[in-house]
């Protein structure tokens, strides 16, 4: 192993005492071995890397175990929403990773019906980023490993035990590792959720469909006429380019091969026939996979010293393209709370606001996709509230109120009573240093203080404060978390102070 012998640990409130599912270490604290890291996490993907890098910003020790040896080769295009866009421009990523994708409008997202998005939608990054997945699991990889994480692939989590100090670690091949926890993010299939017993009640797949992207042999021209035909009667189905001649294909997947097997494109070909009269010369696929509209929700997100994020919680239809933009913001909400606890700052129960703000976020997306899901059926009922759906849609506050829900904008966290704003996440405003989220790319609480007379005390090494009377807002002062998430908005100093604590814990001496 590649890692530092520690001997010393940070304080830490977390006891794991009688929790259902715990497994307990059988070893004395003599015998087990020393705390080598502060936190594993099991899969390099989009969540894991981003929980990583969320990590390290708060110089937590950090390795990511991956058991594929090698990054994904196929080239899926998968898209970043509005509001994880914002949170890669928080972290100073966003330029980096503009470089690699096609901008598009932010506009036909719910259950493909093809409405424009509503003007002056409330963020400086009101579009859709498309992004081939091996680069931008590559750039997020690259991001932890720059701020010091480490990544070790060919690693497999075959068991893990906890007690009341760590997690101990087996690995496939038989090493055994320790630390202070274990966060699963390890996809659908989560070894850490099964080995954990947490439960992940839902509704299995019922409808298959076939997904992949290819080159055609036809003229878009004669593409777009015959798919706006068919679309009338057949639901999914899609032939969207993606440029270069190169187009996303989606077609249903009934009586195509066995399930078990990754698809062919002559399965692709043979459906196309099938529903359209012709398979429009595609060839030269990319990358060819089927999914199912298996929906399920994780029953907890932490026991103990373990916890669960990304697919590893959630799993639900591709409609929409929310799934691994919930993952990403799972990753920025547990971040700064966990490294909080591990720093020994934390507030009692901050860890707990994981799961109390996360949990039902991904509930709200398991029932839009499935509203989604019930849309695209060809059953005379879902097709006639489609066409409804889609006449309401026409008012902008209906399209508004689709769209901030598939891009994430509209959450709330529930922070007790205050304007609406409290709860919400800020968009990147204008200050006088330049831009808000300029600010945020150290992962810090930030007061912005526009009335020139408070302070942030003994909490300024957790939050940072920006004196700034021009601030566009129309509040005299509000507190940011790590997140971008309003936790406080006001003018006096003592209620401030009550709020740093309650999300940034007691003052330093």
């Amino acid at each position: 192993m590649h890692s530092q012998q520690v001997t010393t640990e940070p304080p830490s409130n977390d006891t794991v005492g009688d929790v259902p599912g715990v497994l307990r270490s059988p070893a004395s604290g003599a015998d087990r071995a020393p705390l080598t890291f502060d936190v594993i996490i099991a899969g390099c993907g989009p969540t894991g890397a981003m929980l990583a890098a969320e990590l390290r910003l708060h110089d937590v020790r950090v390795l990511v175990l991956e058991k594929e040896t090698e990054p994904k080769s196929f080239v899926r295009i998968v898209g970043l929403h509005i509001r994880s866009l914002e949170l890669m421009a928080m972290r100073g990523l966003l330029e980096r990773i503009l470089q690699h994708g096609r901008q598009r409008p932010a506009g036909g997202f719910f259950a493909a019906i093809n409405k424009p998005a509503p003007k002056d939608l409330d963020s400086a990054h009101a579009y859709l980023l498309g992004i081939p997945q091996p680069v931008i699991e590559r750039l997020l990889e690259e991001h932890a490993i720059e701020l010091g994480a480490q990544v070790r692939r060919g690693c497999t989590v075959a068991g893990f035990e906890q007690d009341d100090e760590g997690v101990t670690v087996e690995l496939a091949g038989g090493e055994r590792l320790r630390s202070r926890y274990l966060v699963g993010c390890d996809g659908a299939r989560s070894t850490v959720r099964k080995l954990l017993g947490v439960g992940f009640p839902g509704e299995p797949s019922r409808i298959e469909t076939l997904m992949g992207e290819m080159e055609v042999g036809v003229p878009q021209e004669e593409i777009t006429a015959k798919v706006g035909e068919i679309r009338e009667i057949h639901q999914p189905f899609w032939l969207r380019p993606f440029g270069e001649g190169v187009y996303s294909v989606v077609v249903p997947a009934a009586g195509v091969s066995d399930r078990a097997e990754p698809p062919t494109l002559e399965d692709f070909q043979q459906q196309l026939r099938a529903i359209a009269g012709t398979d429009f010369g595609v060839h030269s696929p990319r990358w060819l996979s089927r999914f199912g509209d298996a929906t399920r929700l994780a029953e907890r997100y932490r026991v103990g010293r373990v916890l669960l994020a990304g697919d590893a919680a959630h799993i639900h239809p591709p409609t929409g393209g929310q799934g691994l933009n919930l993952g990403v913001q799972d990753a920025f909400n547990l971040g700064w709370k966990l490294a909080a606890q591990i720093r020994g700052w934390a507030p009692e129960t901050l860890l707990d606001t994981y799961q109390a703000e996360r949990h039902p976020v991904a509930e709200d997306v398991l029932d839009n996709t499935r509203a989604q899901t019930e849309l695209l059926s060809t059953e005379p009922g879902p097709q006639a509230v489609r066409r409804l759906l889609t006449e309401l849609m026409d008012f902008d506050e209906v399209n508004r109120h689709l769209i901030e829900k598939i891009t994430a904008i509209g959450i709330r966290y529930d922070f007790g009573e205050g304007p609406d704003l409290l709860g919400r996440r800020l968009r990147d405003i204008d200050v006088k240093q330049g831009h808000l989220y300029g600010l945020l790319h150290r992962g810090r609480g930030l007061l912005l203080d526009r009335t020139e007379r408070l302070t942030v005390g003994g909490w300024s090494d957790r939050v940072d404060h920006l004196v700034d009377p021009t601030a566009a807002l129309d509040v005299p002062c509000l507190l940011l978390r790590p997140d971008g998430h309003v936790a406080w908005i006001g003018d006096d100093q003592r209620d401030l102070d009550d709020h740093l604590s309650r999300w940034f814990g007691k003052p330093a001496d």
